[in-house]
Parts: C-alpha cells; sequence; structure tokens
C-alpha cells in the first residue's frame, strides 16, 4: 500500500491537527521520499515509518511538537540535517537499520538540542573504534546510545509512551526548581525590605523622643527649675512661714496689753 493512501486510512474519520500518533510501517514510500504527510499534522508526536524503503527525510514536513521519530530499517545514508529544522522538539530517534557509515553523517544532530535517545543498532558507524565514547562527545545533549547510558546502564523500556513523558516530567521539575529558587529569593527580599523599615521606624521613635525631652520642653517655653532654682524656691517657702509666725506672736502680744487696759477701765 502506497504511503499517502495508507495515512488516509489511518485518520480514521479525523482531521490531521487530532492526530498525536501515526504508524506507517511496512507501506511504500515513493521513490524513497515520505509522500502524503503535510503541515497539518501540527499536533503530531509519534511517526513511525519502519521499512518503507526512505532514502531521504527531505520531504518531512514541519512537526514542531514531534517527540519521537522511527526511521529503523530503511535506506537513509544522510541528509540528518533536515531534522534539526522540521523537528526542533525530537526526543527519540531511531535511526537502526540504515547506511550511516561515519559520524559525519550524524553530526547535524547536535543542533537537536532536545535529544536523549538515539539508536544506530545494525548501522556501519557502530563497527568504529570507540564508536560510543565518540558519539557522546559529538553529541552531549545525549542521554541514552543504543540503549545504554555512557556509564553502560542500561535505559528504562524506550519503547513505553512514560519514558518519553518522564523526561519531559525532568524537565518540567528542573524548571520549577528554578522558580522556587527565584520565589525565595523574592521572599527573602522582602524579608530584608521589611526588617529595613522597622529598623527606620526605631531609628523615628528614638528621634521622636530626643525631640520630646528636655531640651524641646525649653524651647517651647516651659521652664524645667535646676537644682539652685529648686533651694531658692524651697527658702523662699520657710521665710514666708517665718514671717507668719512673726506677725502671728505680733498680734498675741498686742492682744495681752489690750486686756489690762480693758480690765482698768471697768473698775473705774
Amino acid at each position: 500500500m502506497d504511503m499517502d493512501k495508507r495515512i488516509h486510512l489511518e485518520l480514521r474519520n479525523r482531521t490531521p491537527s487530532e492526530v498525536k500518533e501515526l504508524i506507517l510501517d511496512n507501506c511504500r514510500s515513493n521513490e524513497g521520499k515520505i509522500k502524503g504527510l503535510t503541515n497539518e499534522f501540527e499536533e503530531l508526536e509519534f511517526l513511525s515509518t519502519i521499512n518503507v524503503g526512505l532514502t531521504s527525510v527531505a520531504n518531512l514536513p514541519k512537526l514542531n511538537k514531534l517527540k519521537k521519530l522511527e526511521l529503523s530499517d530503511n535506506r537513509i545514508s544522510g541528509g540528518l540535517e533536515v531534522l534539526a529544522e522540521k523537528c526542533p522538539n525530537l526526543m527519540h530517534l531511531n535511526l537502526s537499520g540504515n547506511k550511516i557509515k561515519d559520524l559525519g553523517t550524524i553530526e547535524p544532530l547536535k543542533k537537536l538540542e532536545n535529544l536523549k535517545i538515539l539508536d544506530l543498532f545494525n548501522c556501519e558507524v557502530t563497527n568504529l573504534n570507540n564508536y560510543r565514547q565518540n558519539v557522546f562527545k559529538l553529541l552531549p545533549q545525549l542521554r541514552y546510545l543504543d540503549g545504554y547510558d555512557q556509564d553502560e546502564k542500561e535505559a528504562p523500556d524506550s519503547d513505553a509512551e512514560g519514558f518519553i513523558e518522564g523526561l519531559d516530567d525532568e524537565e518540567e521539575d528542573e524548571d520549577e526548581e528554578d522558580y522556587d529558587e527565584d520565589a525565595q529569593l523574592v521572599e527573602d527580599e522582602e524579608e530584608d525590605e521589611e526588617e529595613e523599615d522597622e529598623s527606620e521606624e526605631e531609628d523615628v521613635s528614638e528621634e521622636e523622643e530626643q525631640v520630646c525631652g528636655p531640651g524641646a520642653l525649653l524651647m517651647s517655653g516651659v521652664h524645667l527649675l535646676s537644682s539652685e532654682d529648686e533651694e531658692g524656691y524651697n527658702d523662699w517657702e520657710v521665710d514666708d512661714e517665718e514671717d507668719e509666725e512673726h506677725l502671728g506672736e505680733e498680734e498675741r502680744g498686742q492682744k495681752r496689753k489690750r486686756e489690762p487696759e480693758d480690765e482698768g477701765e471697768e473698775d473705774d
């Protein structure tokens, strides 16, 4: 079955924009090129074209959301630079069983910044000396090559959709951590500002206390008695009391003088 007819069947009464997964394995390509796939598949995340006789991916449409691309068991020998332009968010690329012979052929893949998984099983390039070491050096963004990481630890099941989703979750977690750090910095800055405000309020309170002290009362016309003034004031009060006592004694003496005189007048 031709590829364009197969695509029509796979739609199953859906519009191309509704399709997220498209499997075209074992159909016939058009002279080694992709046919029938258009930019309308804008939501496509997984595309499989295993054993369809592809020799080139030049006709691949723009698929911004594509994460996984299966191209194994074809006859592709080059032209991979188009992938960075057409599938910029690609994370998993399977080129196993193609005619890739040297590292120069896969060098354009370094522009795929999100590429985490690359499979090159049964390609001649795998026979080169230090093949794995050189590929990881050429493509530092890679996490797994042919199912293993740089420490020869086997990758989780790369065919499981959850694995790709897990990679997405890790990136989201990193973004959340960055956000939390930024939020913490903002919170610390706000706390510092609050402490500065409190310090300024304390300084203002101290200034007000100084303004309301003895110096301010003097400036406002209120006379504060010194220790000498207080002693003088007390002496003045004592003098008044002595004068009152002296006047009282004189009055009593005069009264006593008048009493004999009054008695003499009565005798007469």
